[in-house]
């Protein structure tokens, strides 16, 4: 059985977001414009975004890689993506 990967590099991205949505709350305790608001939850969909993208990355990489490799899961890894996919685009 294959190791996860490591995704300790990830926790910076982790804490930015989470300084984000505190500096929404901010904004929204402040009564601050609208637009302005929304710009920052923009950021922080795309801050969201690149981090799934680096994890669906290392996953594809590392576990999807060694399941076809030993073929042992090839076909739960496959389904796994395949899924993934289908929440993402329904």
């Amino acid at each position: 059985m294959s190791r996860n990967p490591d995704h300790t590099k990830n926790i910076n991205r982790i804490h930015r977001i989470q300084g984000q949505l505190r500096g929404i709350e901010k904004m929204i305790e402040e009564k601050k414009y609208c637009m302005d608001i929304l710009q920052q939850t923009r950021a922080i969909t795309s801050a969201i975004k690149s981090l799934e993208d680096n994890i669906l990355e290392k996953h594809i990489n590392s576990c999807v890689i060694t399941a076809v490799n030993t073929s042992s899961q090839k076909n739960k890894k496959i389904k796994e993506i395949t899924d993934l996919f289908k929440k993402i685009n329904s």
